[in-house]
């Protein structure tokens, strides 16, 4: 395997404050876009949804649990199929929901399969996040996920529900601890699209390591 040049100390804190100057210009680039997302325009949505959730029948207004804002992952799990594997490892990455609710934010996933079988793969997961049923409804259609996965941003002004923002892809991956992670190691993610030096790893097709979190081997 080829690793990275050994150096003296005093050649790699050069080389790690050349970095340390394009980290900073891309965070502060970053923050740019947030005030940027922070200003657009927003889209009311009028459809009253019948949802299920833990507590029963569920309408949107619901899901904001009595907060102002409302960040939804749209976990593609479409009725009789499979869970998505890449929204499971998401899923798996998100943390307390304190600190979120903190900030008058609320956090809850949405899926088009019956609530019985998100409940019975919730408890298999370990997962205590609010997780609720749109089957039978326009929601996942209304929302332009009927076989993607995305997530939303919602504003609640007292019974008025806005959506602000929505990201699908890398947006969403970019949120994830996992990757977030990996991309600071001098072997990255292992992934084909990714520019490492040749010989480094023996790298997968993208996608092609993720598991879910009880299905991985000892490797």
């Amino acid at each position: 395997m080829s690793l990275p040049q050994v150096v003296a100390e005093e050649e790699w804190q050069a080389a790690r404050d050349g970095l340390l100057v394009k980290e900073k210009e891309a965070t502060r680039a970053s923050d740019a876009l947030a005030a940027e997302r922070r200003r657009l325009p927003m889209v009311r949505i009028d459809k009253d949804y019948a949802l299920e959730g833990p507590g029963g029948a569920a309408g949107l207004l619901d899901l904001f649990e009595g907060r102002r804002q409302l960040i939804l992952y749209h976990f593609y799990f479409a009725a009789d199929s499979e869970p998505c594997g890449g929204c499971s490892m998401f899923t798996d990455q998100i943390g307390h929901l304190a600190h979120l609710h903190a900030r008058d934010t609320s956090f809850a996933l949405v899926s088009a399969a019956r609530f019985a079988d998100i409940e019975a793969y919730r408890g298999r997961m370990g997962w205590e996040i609010p997780w609720y049923s749109s089957y039978g409804s326009d929601f996942n259609a209304d929302f332009g996920v009927a076989d993607y996965f995305a997530l939303s941003v919602l504003l609640r002004d007292g019974d008025d529900v806005f959506r602000t923002y929505v990201t699908r892809g890398r947006g969403v991956e970019a949120l994830g601890s996992v990757w977030t992670f990996l991309d600071l190691t001098p072997l990255g993610r292992q992934e084909q699209w990714e520019d490492t030096p040749a010989g480094r790893v023996d790298p997968d097709p993208p996608y092609g390591w993720w598991r879910l979190h009880d299905n991985y081997d000892d490797r």
